[in-house]
Parts: structure tokens; C-alpha cells; sequence
């Protein structure tokens, strides 16, 4: 079985041609991150995905973490390739070095991301978690909380969790009814269960931090009524080491479709008196100080599904190569070929490549906006980088996950009846990238957000903003690449059209725009993607004109001209869907379904 390998010629493209590396790294604060450190980075990161992480990913799938009698045992080998992550520093990448980390961009730890997903997506569920976690503290927890947490989730010698759902509060978070009772010293007593916890119990670490939303007494109801608390498994003494058992227990996992290596708990607060927690920022604003962490997992998430696309293409790569079925078409009495040969496969092939390598582009940029946006000296430039990564982030999200289930459905089809057969590898990554549109908020969510937080109530600004630069960019694609640039400029007319609907029947026509929302966002990610791969088919042009014959350029060109053809074609009646689906989907009674 095939062992995933980093595509780092095309990740390094994407960093330093489209997201820009260069300006990222002389951003203060981030010059510790030299051409030579970040080289140095990813040859290391790939190989402890290639060597350590991806042979124990069929390990996970088929053994699974275990629960018996509140107890979570990691899948084989999970332990083991934990200890050597955090010994290697990897934990802290992207952190604050006050506690620990090594503060280097959000565009390098973007890169490093992708390869733990893509090789392992279960057992990178467990230090994106902890990511939250230190975020969220960060910016909300008191100067005590920092002092006594962030070291320990930094190196990764502790993990954390993020609490929301229960089982009668999913999305809807307004309905969560967990409580807090406080009983001095600003310490309170927690009680409620939570469900769908991430490597919410296990045995990787000798203590778990959760991060939990639950109502104070005198809350009042609805959001504005939740507070956040850090309740540790274990109750920290006095030398800030794990103490007594806190009353926090792992009542059950979850059996699920995929991503069977990652433990998803029920998480039971207050059975035997109370978990002791205490409260993290101000009372009552929990969902915001929440959302710090989701957002960053948004993003994350969205790395998952590029993850996960990836693995699954280089998996039908392979099989693709070695697979001999049928002779060539056009040869008569030719040989048996393998099936790479035939057009169809060949098809399937490419629309996996030119999504990926979009949705690559597409996120890394994403990530230098989010740079730009903390380390920027020039308070424009901030709050530019700022409204672009907000903009993108539920595409980068939405899109990437949704379009990472359909890569991995075409790797199981590229695999022909093997490829329904589990022995082969290909319906895991179909599996576990089916999570990636449902969890951390729906793509519906995404899109409602997309089309309502991002672009209604701000009348388009930003978003009108990104598409004169994407004007500009077309533009540049000219001569041979023109037929590209009318692909291009379609794309865009297609989303302006699609925005200008939007901005003005949102508040008019609330149902019509929402029913719109997500495809909306598939439309706004494949010409978004789109944008970023013509401008990547500028460089390769302008690379193969000088001379430069590396086959990485006209491979680059071939790629982009197929999301051109396949994919920005689509641009147009995704915005009549927009602009004129919601009829039949509101319509029909709801007794005629």
C-alpha cells in the first residue's frame, strides 16, 4: 500500500509565488522564518509525515482508539508518533515564544498542516485542537490561566478540547443548558455532558485541558447568556503539576464513518459533585471567546479537506500507474495499458490535481492575509489582510471540504471495484474527508455566513474589493493564456453579478438569499481558486519563456487550463442558481416531501 509523500514542489510554489513568502517573512515578528529555516521546516516536516504518520493511518482506521469503563487507549502506534511530535518541537510552531513556542507564520504552519492531515487526518485532529485551546486563552484567559496552561498545551505535553455540543445543543448553541455554580475564590462548579469532544479522552498526554461553554445562575438566556471555563482533567497543584482527578469523565466514544484513530467522547461534567473550573475572560461572553478557537479550526478544517484530497489523488496516482486493464484507444491491436492511458481516467485524474492545487493556492494566501493582518506594520495593510481572511476562511472551509468528498469519491472510482474493496486504502479517505463539511460548522453555516457576516453587512465592500483585484490579474492573461482569461473574467462577471443580488435582497428576501448561500460559496471558491491558478499560469509561462524547462511549468500550465475548462465554466449557472434557484426549494410544501 502506497505511503503518502508531500507534494512539496507545488507546496513550495504556492508559499512563495502566489502567497508570497517573501513579504510574509520580513513582516515584524516573523524574521526568525529565513528562507533556509523554512526550506529546512518542510524537508523535515514531510518526512515525519511520510515515515512516522502515514503508515499508522490504515493503522487507525482499522484498529480505532478504545473505551472501557471511562477509559480511552489510543490506537497502536498513536502514543508512540505523538511523543516524537512534541519532542520534535512540532507543537509549538506557530505559538507565542513567551510560553514556548517558535512564533513563525500562519503561512508556514499552514504548509506543516497540510502534511499532518494528508498523511494522518486522525491523528491531526489532536494538536489542532490544542491549537483552539492555546488561542483561546491567549487572547481571553487571565494572566493566571496563561501561566498555568499555555506552557504545557504549547509543548504539547498537555492537550485541549473544545466543549459546545450537547445533545440537545448542536449548531444551535443557544441551547446549551450546561451549568456553572460558583463557589468562591473564582473557581466554579461545572455539571452538563457534552458529546462530539475530539480526542476528548486518551492516553497521548498526563492531562487534558477543556475549554467548556456553560451558563452561570443568573445568565441570561439565548447566546449572551454563555460563559467559557478551563476544566482540566486533572486539578493542578500547587507546583502547577496534574493533582487530583477533576469530575470530568469519558462516558463513551463515538462509532463512526471515519477518522476512526480520533477519539470523539461524551464527556460527562458533575456526576460525583461538580467539575471545578474556572471562568475564562468575562461572564457571559463565552461564545465570542468560543469562536476564536472556531475560527482558527475553520481554517484548519479547511487544510483537512486539501489534506485529504491530496492523499486520496496520490493513492489513485498509483493505482493508475500499475492498474493494467484494456488496450490504448486509437491502437490497434496494441498492448494491455495501464489505465493512467485512458482518457476518462485521465479526466478523473485532473479534476482531482487542478482542485487541489487551487485549493492550495487559495488557502495559503488565505494564510499570509492572516500574516499580513497580526504582523503588518501599516494599519491599512492590517486591516486589509484581515478582511480578506475573514472573507475566505468559510470558503476555505466550505469549498475545500466539500470539494475534498468529491476528489475522494473520484480516487474510489478511479479504483474501479477495488476501490469499494477497504483493503485497498481508497474508501478511507472518502470516509474520513466526509466529516470535514459537517463538523466546526456546517458548509451551510459557512455560507450563511459568507453571504450575511462577510458581504450583506458590508454591502459588498471587501468582497467587491478582491474582485477588481481579480480583474486586474485576469487581465495579465493574454495571448496564449487568453483563453484562460475569458474563463477567468466569466468567473468573475459570474460572482459580481451573484454579489450584487445578494447585497440587494438579503434583508428584503432573507429566504431566497440563504437558499442561495451555498452555492454562492462554490461559486466564490472555484473562481477564487480560478484567480489564484491564473495567476500561477502567469508565472509558469513567464518561467517556461526564459528557458527554464523544468517539467513542474508546463505541467502547471496543463493543470490550470483544466480547472479553466472544467471548473470556472461552471461559474454561470452557479449564479442563476443563486439568483433564481430558491423557487423550487421554497416552494414545495412541506407535506410534499
Amino acid at each position: 500500500m502506497s505511503e503518502y509523500v508531500a507534494p512539496l514542489k507545488d507546496i513550495r510554489f504556492s508559499m512563495q509565488e502566489l502567497a508570497g513568502l517573501g513579504q510574509v517573512v520580513a513582516l515584524p515578528g516573523c524574521e526568525e522564518a529565513s528562507p533556509d529555516v523554512v526550506d529546512a521546516i518542510l524537508d523535515e516536516a514531510a518526512r515525519f509525515a511520510g515515515e512516522v504518520l502515514s503508515p499508522l493511518n490504515r493503522i487507525g482506521d482499522t484498529n480505532g482508539a478504545k473505551w472501557k469503563d471511562t477509559v480511552v487507549t489510543s490506537s497502536p502506534g498513536f502514543k508512540e508518533a505523538y511523543r516524537q511530535f512534541v519532542d520534535n518541537g512540532w507543537n509549538g510552531l506557530g505559538c507565542e515564544p513567551e510560553f514556548g513556542g517558535q512564533g513563525l507564520p500562519k503561512l508556514v504552519s499552514a504548509a506543516v498542516s497540510e502534511m499532518w492531515k494528508a498523511s494522518n487526518h486522525a491523528f491531526s485532529l489532536c494538536p489542532m485542537l490544542t491549537q483552539g485551546a492555546i488561542e483561546a486563552l491567549t487572547i481571553a484567559g487571565s494572566d493566571e490561566q496563561k501561566a498555568a496552561y499555555l506552557p504545557k498545551l504549547i509543548s504539547g505535553e498537555w492537550t485541549g478540547t473544545m466543549n459546545l455540543t450537547e445533545p440537545n445543543a448542536g449548531s444551535d448553541l443557544a441551547a446549551v443548558r450546561s451549568r456553572a455554580e460558583p463557589v468562591g475564590d473564582g473557581a466554579f462548579r461545572i455539571f452538563g455532558q457534552k458529546i462530539f469532544i475530539t480526542w476528548g479522552e486518551h492516553d497521548m498526554t498526563d492531562n487534558i485541558v477543556h475549554l467548556v461553554l456553560a451558563r452561570t445562575p443568573n445568565a441570561p438566556e439565548g447566546v449572551k447568556g454563555i460563559s467559557l471555563f478551563v476544566v482540566p482533567k486533572f486539578l493542578l497543584k500547587a507546583d502547577g503539576t496534574p493533582g487530583e482527578r477533576n469530575d470530568v469523565y469519558c462516558v463513551s466514544i463515538e462509532h463512526k464513518l471515519g477518522i476512526h484513530g480520533s477519539p470523539t467522547a461524551v464527556l460527562a461534567f458533575g456526576d460525583n459533585g461538580g467539575a471545578i473550573g474556572t471562568l475564562v475572560g468575562e461572564e457571559n461572553r463565552g461564545l465570542e471567546y468560543m469562536f476564536i478557537m472556531m475560527n482558527a479550526a475553520r481554517f484548519n478544517v479547511g487544510l483537512e479537506g486539501l489534506g485529504d484530497a491530496e492523499r486520496a489523488y496520490q493513492r489513485a496516482v498509483v493505482y493508475a500507474k500499475e492498474r493494467v486493464q484494456g488496450t490504448e484507444l486509437g491502437v490497434k491491436g496494441g498492448p494491455k495499458v495501464p489505465i493512467i492511458k485512458h482518457p476518462d481516467v485521465r479526466r478523473m485524474l485532473m479534476s482531482m490535481r487542478s482542485r487541489i492545487e487551487a485549493m492550495r493556492a487559495l488557502a495559503y494566501v488565505t494564510a499570509a492575509a492572516q500574516d499580513h493582518a497580526h504582523c503588518n506594520p501599516d494599519e491599512a495593510a492590517r486591516q486589509k489582510g484581515q478582511a480578506f481572511a475573514d472573507l475566505m476562511i468559510p470558503v476555505v472551509k466550505g469549498w475545500s471540504t466539500e470539494s475534498a468528498i468529491d476528489v475522494a469519491s473520484l480516487g474510489v472510482q478511479v479504483h474501479g471495484g477495488m476501490g469499494f474493496i477497504e483493503e485497498t486504502g481508497a474508501a478511507q479517505h472518502l470516509r474520513d474527508a466526509r466529516i470535514t463539511a459537517i463538523y466546526e460548522g456546517t458548509t451551510a453555516i459557512q455560507a450563511n455566513d459568507l453571504i450575511g457576516r462577510k458581504i450583506a453587512r458590508e454591502q459588498g465592500v471587501t468582497i467587491k474589493a478582491v474582485i477588481a483585484e481579480m480583474r486586474v490579474d485576469a487581465a495579465l492573461l493574454d495571448g496564449d493564456l487568453s483563453g484562460i482569461g475569458a474563463r477567468q473574467r466569466g468567473g468573475i462577471d459570474a460572482v459580481e453579478k451573484a454579489v450584487d443580488w445578494i447585497v440587494a435582497n438579503f434583508k428584503g428576501d432573507p429566504k431566497a438569499t440563504h437558499a442561495g448561500a451555498v452555492p454562492f460559496l462554490f461559486l466564490l471558491g472555484i473562481v477564487a481558486g480560478g484567480w489564484q491558478m491564473g495567476r500561477a499560469a502567469i508565472i509558469a509561462r513567464d518561467k517556461l519563456a526564459t528557458g527554464d524547462s523544468d517539467p513542474f511549468w508546463t505541467a502547471k500550465l496543463a493543470t490550470v487550463r483544466f480547472f479553466a475548462d472544467h471548473f470556472l465554466t461552471q461559474a454561470a449557472g452557479l449564479a442563476e442558481s443563486v439568483v433564481a434557484g430558491a423557487a423550487g426549494a421554497l416552494e414545495i410544501a412541506d407535506d410534499s416531501f
